[in-house]
This record gives structure tokens, C-alpha cells and sequence, in this order.
């Protein structure tokens, strides 16, 4: 029996923080399986990023963070969606047996029609969003999607789509399932609330030893004296834990907490900062290469069935 083909993507929308690494990018390498597709999801960002060298730049940042995370290219297919143009295709193709009432539950589209009363100013890419994100999912044949609980109905509505293309056409595509990670790492921000670029309280990932320590001076605390013994659920405990720190001394004052934090998250993350900063990205684009020709030999393969059964090839 097969093993299962298990496929996470990550969209290039901003430069990666630590929530980033504990919530998403540790969990996917820690559960990658042998039969694994890692890809970046450069089109999906279009719904958002509208430049063009802001688009370059933010590919690169998160090519390099996977490979200086650890992402091992021998050991999973790793691509670039856009060098797939398979995908495209049976985007275009999956339009045609998806239901407009399916996009019009979906719920980054519901929240923009929330947002803007109308469909004012909401393009196509975002509407027809769930549609390429099927197409990137059932081309590879996936049994599972790692996701969050609330990307779950992306996959659900994946795996209508892969059922109504197979009641019309015979059983072609293979239904994939969610697999919701438990246990997901929430990241207190610098100002406790969950750490996100719109709050602009993050921590970055590869942040040099000066910026780091900037950024954790900036984590809100109390007026509290040092020997005050401090709540273990304040924020700063909390990223502490993430790094391993267990011993902690709640009753010391909160400038020498957050000098051990630095300390403590310096040695954590330097040993990937200089991973990063030492990749030459003209050697990540081999790779990317390499990863492309293995995905597009499975795509090929998945499309040529797809057009057999819909009367396009013989």
C-alpha cells in the first residue's frame, strides 16, 4: 500500500517571525513524512501583494527560511508553484464542476464582503482563491493537509470539489482529508496580544543580536518591584518556554528577565540566522528547480488522467 502523500503550502506574505516558526514552520518539519510536498505558494499571494519586487523579495525570505530551518530538499519535493504549470490548468478546469454557492461560503470571502459591504474591491484571485488551492492539493494525488483549525474548510472544500469532479468523471481525483494540528503554538506578541505583522508586535526570526534585543525590551510589563514574584502566564514567560526554558525565576525584575530572554533566544536562533545569511539564493533556485521537475513528473501524470477523463486527450 502506498504511503500517504501528505502536502503543506506556505504563502510568501511577510518577512517570518517566531510565531511563525513555533506555530507553523517546526510543527510541519517535525511531522514531515517521507511522501512529503513542501511548496511556496507565490500566486496565492497575489490577492494581496501588489508589487512586484515587494513580491521577489518576500519569495526569497521564506525559500530561505524553510531551507535554513531545516527543510531538507532530499527528503520532500520542494517547489515553487509558479514553475507548476499544471496547476493552472486544473484550476481551470476544477472551475467548471465547482458550484458558485461553494465560493460564496468561503470564508476569506465572506469576511471581505463583511469588510466592504459589497464586491467593491474584491478581485477574482481572492473569490476563486479555494479553486487554486484544490488544484494545488488534488494535482499531487494528497491523502492529508497539516492545517490550523481555521484553515480547515479550505480542505473541505477541496475535497467537494474532488468529489463532484469524480461523480461527473468517473474516480479520478483522490479526496483529501484535513489533518488539524493540535496543539499549535500561540505566540504572545510584544504586547501580549497573539503576535502578527498587523499588530506589528513581532519578534523577527532571523533579527541580527542588536535588533533582537530591541525588540524584546519592547515587551509590555508591570510596574512591579524585582523580588515581586511575577504571573507565569505573563507574555514574556510564555515565549521564554517556547525556547525550553523551564527554570525560570518569576521573582527577579523584569530588565534582567528580559536580558536572560535575549540570551536565551539568541543562542536558540543564531545557529539558523547564520544558516540564512550564509544561503546563496542562486543555490536555492537549483533546488527549487530539482523540486519543480519531481512535482511536475506527479502533476503530469495526475493531468493526463484528469484530461482522458474529460475528453480532451485520448
Amino acid at each position: 500500500m502506498a504511503s500517504p502523500t501528505v502536502l503543506t503550502g506556505i504563502k510568501p506574505t511577510g518577512t517570518p517571525h517566531i510565531g511563525n516558526y513555533f506555530g507553523a514552520i517546526k510543527p510541519a518539519l517535525e511531522s514531515a513524512e517521507h511522501n512529503a510536498f513542501f511548496f511556496i505558494a507565490d500566486y496565492h499571494a497575489l490577492t494581496t501583494v501588489k508589487s512586484g519586487s515587494e513580491m521577489k523579495k518576500l519569495v526569497q525570505e521564506i525559500v530561505l527560511t524553510w531551507l535554513a530551518c531545516g527543510l531538507d530538499p532530499n527528503k520532500v519535493v520542494f517547489y515553487r508553484q509558479s514553475d507548476i504549470p499544471e496547476i493552472f490548468e486544473l484550476a481551470t478546469i476544477l472551475t467548471n464542476v465547482t458550484p458558485k454557492g461553494l465560493m460564496n461560503r468561503a470564508h476569506a470571502y465572506k469576511a471581505a464582503i463583511a469588510e466592504k459591504i459589497n464586491d467593491d474591491g474584491i478581485n477574482m484571485g481572492l473569490y476563486n482563491y479555494p479553486i487554486l488551492m484544490a488544484a494545488d492539493i488534488l494535482l499531487f494525488n494528497t491523502t492529508f493537509v497539516p492545517v490550523g483549525q481555521d484553515q480547515k474548510q479550505h480542505i473541505e472544500i477541496a475535497a467537494d470539489i474532488a468529489k463532484s469532479f469524480n461523480a461527473t468523471y468517473g474516480n479520478v481525483l483522490t479526496v483529501p482529508e484535513a489533518r488539524i494540528k493540535k496543539d499549535v503554538a500561540v505566540v504572545p506578541g510584544l504586547d501580549g496580544r497573539k503576535m502578527s505583522k498587523s499588530y506589528n508586535n513581532v519578534i523577527p526570526l532571523f533579527a541580527d543580536e542588536a535588533e533582537l534585543l530591541k525588540c524584546i525590551k519592547r515587551i509590555t510589563t508591570d510596574s512591579s518591584a524585582p523580588t515581586d514574584e511575577k504571573p507565569l502566564d505573563h507574555p514574556l514567560f510564555q515565549v521564554y518556554k517556547l525556547f525550553g526554558k523551564t527554570d525560570i525565576k518569576t521573582n527577579t525584575g523584569w530588565g534582567q528577565l528580559k536580558q536572560d530572554l535575549f540570551e536565551t533566544a539568541n543562542t536558540f536562533l543564531k545557529p539558523m540566522r547564520d544558516k540564512y545569511n550564509s544561503i546563496d539564493y542562486a543555490h536555492a533556485e537549483k533546488l527549487l528547480a530539482v523540486g519543480a521537475t519531481k512535482a511536475r513528473a506527479v502533476a503530469q501524470q495526475t493531468l493526463a488522467k484528469v484530461r482522458k477523463a474529460i475528453g480532451i486527450q485520448a
